[in-house]
């Protein structure tokens, strides 16, 4: 297992970083939060980022994709959670894109999958009912007519849902507990109402209740009851991905602690000089590389193929999670009472690392999913 990013992986790290520092800083997040803009992203910088072809790194070429993998994708995640920068990445191509890669129909891939990585169209994955992400308590149904289906139930915390062209809803669709399905639902369907979620972290964040909503046979997305393997698939590279934004926004946050600790004076010498702060943050680095050693692993188990991803990924996304828990606090308390208002851009930081902590699943969920490799023999 490889610890760091080799080099072509190293030039596009680069290049993200370079892109979100000057087209997407911190101060574009403030922008849209302050204006209320509904997107929660800008078009134009989407634009460009598909220009760059970053939309399609994780796909084969035979779908129109650069076939780069997750650990390519990894880097412009970490670049994009540097700087707080805001885009459908995840929704729209991660896990929309995935679900439709691994499981859509010929004619599905080529009516959606090649908007998506243009663009030009966006899908948002509807899958959580509650507070604490479940996908194995899936209640909205999706019932069989003559039709084709119709679904009834609600979706809540659906990221980028308002404003998309479609969702992907995930529906229960039999007695067992993984007879799951999965279909596109357009954004123009008759008995869909979506509504804003606020969140501390200003994003596009929606939710959908479906009323009697009339489906044709050909939104089914692959097999009847058959969603749930394409659907687990999916969502871990949506995991590791949020972990990859994690670990981006914590080293950020952490050399902007480094930084304040060298220049904030107390009795007339840097606070940084005091031992006790110094032990922190030396605590603070050790947590940052143990993480990163963990999202590495996760990101190279998802490309090689590993038997062991999913439990690989949960550890990622737990193992980067706690190291968040303790250097956002870190950041926080080091700053004083200044690192709790809204002047610094610690608190931006702090808001969008807990939103990012319980995003397809918090730490319990996942600690379950990874146990497997944590026990002793």
């Amino acid at each position: 297992m490889s610890l760091i990013y080799n080099e072509e992986q190293r030039m596009l790290l680069d290049t993200a970083q370079e892109f979100f520092a000057e087209r997407s800083p911190v101060s574009a997040l403030r922008a849209l939060r302050d204006r209320g803009d509904e997107l929660g992203f800008e078009p134009a910088l989407w634009q460009e980022m598909t220009e760059l072809g970053w939309t399609a790194i994780p796909f084969p070429e035979s779908l129109g994709g650069l076939e780069f993998g997750y650990t390519g994708m990894g880097t412009v995640f970490e670049s994009a959670g540097r700087h707080l920068s805001a885009s459908p990445l995840l929704s729209s191509i991660v896990l929309c894109g995935s679900v439709l890669e691994l499981g859509g129909s010929e004619a599905q891939q080529e009516s959606w999958l090649g908007e998506l990585i243009a663009g030009s169209k966006r899908l948002a994955l509807a899958v959580d009912e509650g507070a604490r992400h479940n996908p194995e308590q899936i209640v909205l149904s999706a019932n069989c007519n003559d039709n084709g289906f119709e679904l009834n139930g609600q979706k809540v915390l659906v990221v980028d849902g308002l404003g998309a062209d479609g969702w992907i809803v995930a529906a229960r669709t039999g007695a067992g507990s993984n007879a799951i399905s999965l279909f596109i639902v357009p954004a123009d369907a008759k008995g869909v109402t979506v509504t804003r979620q606020n969140l501390v972290d200003s994003r596009n964040t929606a939710r959908l209740v479906l009323d009697k909503v009339q489906l044709a046979p050909d939104a089914l997305i692959g097999e009847l009851d058959q969603g749930s393997v394409v659907l687990n698939r999916a969502l871990d590279r949506g995991r590791v991905c949020i972990a990859a934004e994690l670990q981006g926004a914590c080293e950020s946050l952490f050399q902007t602690t480094l930084e304040y600790l060298r220049t904030r004076v107390q009795f007339d010498v840097p606070i940084g000089s005091f031992q006790a702060l110094q032990h922190r943050a030396a605590w603070m680095h050790v947590d940052i590389e143990l993480a990163r050693s963990s999202l590495m692993a996760a990101l190279e188990a998802l490309d090689t193929g590993d038997a062991q991803a999913s439990q690989l990924v949960s550890l990622a996304k737990w193992k980067v999670g706690q190291m968040a828990d303790k250097v956002s606090g870190e950041a926080v308390q080091m700053h004083g009472g200044i690192g709790v208002t809204d002047e610094l851009d610690v608190g931006l930081y702090f808001k969008r690392i807990r939103v990012l902590q319980a995003l397809l699943g918090d730490a319990d969920y996942h600690l379950n999913r990874a146990a497997p490799l944590l026990e002793v023999a």
